[in-house]
């Protein structure tokens, strides 16, 4: 309760909301402190442990800075090369590609402040009307003017979650290229765990004494490696009702559109949800803030041809998906640069319905926006409000 209360100064904003919270934000206040009849006594803080954190994503970066904040000693996990899981940006010869989290919003409090510790960073997209499009690439309505602004990073939607890990990996607590097999008791410290870790090149390590473990992984794979370490199996069976779908990516460029008189191909709407059996979102990248301008366009595919097509070749899905794109925007062109990508877990079609888990017993617990939802912000407060139940 101590560490629930004190605040955690990277995000001003804890679940109890001080005077430092934005002004005009319509949150609940902490009453006044009633005079004390007698002096209390100080308050010692708590002992720093070590935990380790699963998953560079999101919510495991936004877990693992408000620990370490905390005073604890944090660990972080991840298999790719970077932080940055679902809002990794692709770089190319012709530019930018925000191949998963296309942009996101901000309604949390807690949200803002520690979008404030990177001022600059993100900036409001122009594309609040987003088109919806017929099976024919037909607009047939455009989309009500949303409540919230559709914000994005620059120059690419993984700067923010790179900015934000930029401390754990300055402290030499981010190991990349890193992937938990399994989660064990540690034989040498009892009551404490160890994780087993498999490297890019395959070489094989054990790092032990933690007195926590924090999965920031899509729910599926997070249930796998509790089931194949044979801990957790209340968390286990909590997640299991998570649905969530996966999603391939298309990525194409049209550098040839950037001529005198010609800035763009197509059409001159930015973004548009498709009701395109293939085809669930287009958006133009070149309309985003911070990126150059050459034409370039992210498709993501519907979450039932994807999952359909989920084990299909590169290859044949990147024909398949640039012959749908041609047919819903009318852009013929041969692009100069074309690629997809596949997210296993991409949308959460049923989430958990709550924050996070926790087994302070055990001393395991997981996070993730499929807790809440599919929101970029989902994550963020999935992570945040487990770093503050563990803290």
């Amino acid at each position: 309760a101590q560490a629930r209360a004190r605040r955690v100064e990277w995000v001003r904003c804890t679940t109890h909301l001080t005077d430092t919270c934005p002004k005009g934000l319509n949150m609940p206040r902490p009453k006044p402190a009633r005079t004390a009849t007698r002096p209390r006594a100080p308050r010692t803080a708590p002992t720093p442990r070590r935990i380790a954190v699963i998953g560079a994503g999101m919510a495991g970066v936004t877990c693992a800075r408000t620990l370490m904040q905390a005073g604890h000693q944090v660990t972080v996990f991840e298999k790719s090369d970077r932080a940055g899981g679902r809002t990794s940006t692709f770089d190319t010869p012709f530019g930018s590609f925000d191949a998963g989290a296309q942009y996101f919003t901000v309604r949390d409090a807690r949200f803002t402040q520690a979008l404030d510790t990177v001022p600059g960073l993100c900036r409001p997209w122009s594309a609040n009307t987003v088109r919806v499009l017929d099976a024919a690439g037909r607009v047939v309505a455009a989309s009500p003017l949303p409540k919230d602004a559709h914000w994005v990073a620059k120059p690419g939607m993984g700067s923010l979650v790179a900015a934000w890990a930029q401390p754990l990996q300055q402290a030499g607590c981010l190991q990349t290229h890193t992937r938990v097999v399994r989660i064990e008791p540690d034989r040498m410290a009892p009551g404490s765990w160890q994780v087993c870790t498999q490297e890019a090149d395959g070489a094989q390590h054990v790092v032990a004494g933690f007195d926590a473990v924090l999965i920031a992984q899509p729910a599926t794979p997070a249930r796998a490696l509790l089931d194949a370490s044979g801990v957790g199996s209340a968390l286990s069976r909590a997640m299991a009702p998570v649905v969530q779908a996966p999603c391939w990516t298309l990525m194409a460029a049209f550098p040839q559109a950037v001529r005198p008189g010609l800035t763009t191909l197509g059409p001159q709407w930015n973004a548009a949800r498709s009701t395109h059996h293939r085809i669930a979102w287009l958006a133009r990248e070149s309309s985003k803030p911070g990126r150059n301008s050459i034409e370039r366009w992210t498709v993501q595919a519907s979450p039932a041809w994807s999952t359909e097509h989920l084990e299909d070749d590169a290859e044949r899905v990147q024909a398949k998906l640039l012959k749908a794109f041609s047919e819903v925007t009318g852009i013929r062109a041969e692009p100069a640069y074309a690629e997809v990508h596949r997210w296993r877990y991409a949308q959460t079609h049923q989430p958990l319905g709550q924050s996070h888990l926790w087994d302070a017993a055990a001393g395991l617990g997981v996070c993730g926006d499929w807790c809440l939802g599919h929101r970029l912000e989902d994550a963020f407060v999935s992570g945040l409000e487990l770093a503050l139940a563990v803290a």
